[in-house]
């Protein structure tokens, strides 16, 4: 046996030993759980509804941190700058990560140095316009919009930042419709609501929350459609998108999962694992998710959550191609 042999088992060994211990001191204190938009969206209610229980499969408390701005990305790449430990988990989207990078030029960052660990939830989409606009339906809205663009006034459409999801959606519907609109972007979804129940932005195509059926039942807003393929039970009260005449095939949802930075080690990425698969697991996680209207997860291995955000990845730079976005 030759002695390179036998250092490079050497070597395995001590890895597989350091990585051994990894997993049992990970975590040995406070993780954060970084969610990159402000304070009251829909993104800090998921958080919110998930962190408790992660932390007790962690064995230590998880703190929600909200850093909005630059559509994600400035969360994004704070946790890049920080050491690949686990003590940092980012929920993340295509909207931050693989978005972002293609809209924003001041990005430098690419949607492969991030780990998805596991999904979180899938959200539905809603097409919300402000409580005013003389519609009552997509077609209605369509008609209306093309009639103001034609005198000089387009509609406005909300977004959570530039290269986001509901930017593209804005722009896709746009393309699709051969009619202009104008975009409006804010640093994520709590204050593009604010706008949109204030009558400052005309629509806002958006993660679907139950605080939405509460505002529609007051007057505040109005939920023109679901952008799903059939009604389902948690929002039956509202079209799908395919209900419509001239938009059936505008159906979209878009999902949340929990990162790491790419070269965090193994053994702490099967930790993380197998916390959030046991915290999906929660009846009270459950209960919180579809509450909010999200669409609960499967568990995935490791292995196949890798490939869904690949195949996500590759998704997504197809929207962005095809309606030529631009990094600005």
């Amino acid at each position: 046996m030759s002695k390179s042999f036998l250092r490079w088992t050497a070597l395995l060994s001590s890895l597989l030993l350091a990585g051994a211990a990894l997993a049992q001191t990970y975590p040995s204190k406070a993780v954060t759980l970084l969610v990159p938009y402000p304070a009251g969206g829909l993104s800090d209610v998921i958080a919110r509804t998930v962190n408790t229980s992660l932390a007790k499969n962690l064995g230590q408390p998880v703190i929600v941190e909200n850093l909005g701005g630059a559509s994600g990305a400035i969360a994004a790449q704070k946790l890049l700058n920080a050491p690949a430990d686990g003590q940092i988990i980012f929920q993340g989207s295509p909207n931050e990560l693989i978005l972002a990078p293609l809209a924003i030029s001041a990005v430098k960052f690419k949607s492969e140095d991030f780990r998805l660990v596991q999904m979180i939830a899938t959200a539905q989409i809603a097409f919300l316009a402000r409580k005013d606009l003389p519609v009552n339906t997509v077609d209605e809205f369509l008609d209306y919009a093309r009639k103001e663009a034609a005198q000089g006034r387009p509609i406005t459409y909300a977004s959570v930042g530039p290269g986001s999801f509901y930017h593209l959606l804005g722009e896709h519907l746009s393309a699709l419709s051969h009619i202009p609109m104008t975009h409006v972007p804010y640093k994520g979804s709590a204050p593009a609501n604010q706008d949109l129940l204030g009558g400052q932005v005309d629509i806002f195509l958006a993660p679907f929350g139950k605080a939405y059926d509460e505002l529609q039942k007051q007057g505040k807003l109005k939920v023109l459609a679901m952008l799903n393929s059939e009604r389902l039970e948690s929002v039956k009260a509202f079209p799908a998108i395919t209900e419509s005449k001239n938009l059936k095939n505008f159906t979209f949802t878009i999902w949340t999962g929990y990162f790491v930075k790419k070269d965090t080690p193994e053994p702490i990425v099967q930790v993380i694992h197998k916390a959030i698969t046991d915290t999906l697991a929660d009846p009270m996680v459950h209960a919180g998710l579809e509450a909010n209207s999200q669409l609960v997860a499967k568990p995935l291995s490791l292995q196949a959550v890798s490939k869904a955000y690949a195949d996500g990845t590759t998704q997504f730079r197809a929207i962005a191609k095809s309606i030529n976005l631009q990094p600005q």
